[in-house]
């Protein structure tokens, strides 16, 4: 039956999932919160679970879509998935709701890198990144759409969007078994294997070009500490909100209206920001780009700040949405500036890299911030997190003094110290 183009069904992937995750996303921390009534230390520990888990399974899971099939291993990822989100929405407990996110990780690593490398084996490189472009304007029309059914679908239960979307991403593994072409599928060699040797092979590789180049060393500084703080803001934004201010009820008989709207206008938000960036930071500039990293660093240090003292719900709001905006941001000015005098036969290897440390600081983060809550309040937490942001200050400082030494002829011949 597989008669439908391999870009038509890389489009339905994207469509889909964007709409059912984004469904699921504007209410999990909502239902974990109050449904489930998880205290901060339990939020976190969920996101601490998430994290080691799809970093445990990358390997093993890489193995399917490598020797296997790639196809193969996009289905079994959404039915995972979609079977990790229907026990979390079905069992409002602790328990469940931890087993879920091993489930829904495992799940994720499955799909992790495939997908991408399935289209690009379909359809060959330059479509891919063509069809990339447009999937990802897709992927956000999907996402808003999510939003709006949340609220249809929420707005009496609480625990019905993760549902209906878990089901949905169930259902696109179940399709994909139907429509999901492979003809150019070839087993990756064997030394090119996703291994623990190769993972480490990988992360040595990008530590020896990033070791050669000291403006990189100062850059895995700044996403060890972005993966740090990272964690308890994530986990416990909503929970502050719900604990320290009365929500409105704008739609239904719970909130689940008034997150969807703060997403939407968040999505919104993000758009206009990351508009004027691009058209007031160049791009092909190092020091550029680490000044504007340096004020987005600073900003978000202090709107989270704000955010966790603030005794006023607007004022709480409005600080939300400049630090989701700033974060969204952060990310396509980090990956330019990684990219930067980088060469070509190890840029994939230090952006795997970094993507490594980016999870490595998430899985210390996490303990760091439940410790304080356990022993502190939610308050405490998000103050910390906000004060572990701060050293990234520094690093992005010394990345800065080493791209006004390259400007100057001298550039990466300086060493580190």
């Amino acid at each position: 039956m597989n008669r439908i183009s391999p870009s038509s069904v890389y489009l339905f992937i994207e469509f889909s999932a964007s709409a059912c995750f984004s469904m699921m996303f504007v209410v999990t921390s909502l239902y974990e919160a109050t449904v489930a009534g998880l205290t901060p230390v339990q939020l976190i520990l969920v996101g601490t679970a998430l994290e080691i888990s799809a970093f445990v399974f990358e390997v093993p899971t890489g193995i399917v879509a490598d020797v296997f099939s790639r196809r193969l291993s996009i289905i079994i990822g959404y039915v995972l998935m979609g079977v990790g989100f229907l026990v979390e929405g079905l069992f409002p407990a602790f328990i469940p709701i931890l087993l879920a996110q091993v489930i829904w990780g495992l799940g994720y690593t499955f799909t992790s890198g495939a997908t991408q490398a399935w289209i690009t084996d379909e359809i060959g490189e330059e479509d891919a990144n063509k069809l990339f472009l447009r999937a990802t304007r897709v992927g956000l029309y999907a996402s808003l759409l999510g939003m709006g059914l949340a609220v249809l679908v929420g707005a009496e239960n609480v625990a019905l969007p993760i549902l209906f979307g878990a089901v949905g991403v169930l259902l696109i593994g179940v399709i994909l078994v139907f429509i999901m072409p492979e003809k150019n599928f070839r087993p990756t060699p064997r030394e090119d294997r996703n291994t623990w040797q190769h993972m480490w092979h990988t992360f040595k590789q990008g530590a020896d070009a990033v070791r050669s180049k000291p403006r990189l060393m100062s850059i895995v500084g700044v996403g060890l500490f972005y993966g740090i703080y990272s964690e308890g803001f994530d986990r416990l934004w909503v929970k502050h909100l719900l604990d320290n201010f009365n929500l409105p009820i704008l739609f239904g008989n719970n909130q689940v209206t008034f997150f969807a709207v703060l997403r939407v206008a968040g999505t919104l938000l993000t758009i206009l920001a990351v508009y004027f960036v691009e058209k007031r930071v160049d791009s092909t500039s190092p020091l550029a780009i680490g000044r504007a990293m340096f004020i987005v660093t600073g900003l978000i240090s202090v709107a989270m700040l704000g955010f966790a003292l603030s005794p006023l719900l607007l004022l709480s709001l409005s600080l939300y949405l400049i630090i989701d905006a700033l974060r969204d941001v952060r990310i396509p000015l980090q990956t330019a500036w990684i990219n930067q005098k980088l060469d070509s036969n190890v840029r994939a290897t230090v952006h795997s890299m970094f993507g490594q440390v980016d999870a490595i600081g998430q899985v210390v983060g996490g303990p760091i911030v439940a410790a304080i809550a356990a022993f502190g309040s939610t308050l405490a937490s998000l103050v910390t997190s906000s004060l572990l942001l701060t050293p990234a200050l520094f690093f992005v400082s010394r990345a800065n003094t080493k791209s006004e030494i390259g400007a100057n002829g001298s550039a990466e011949a300086i060493p580190f110290d």
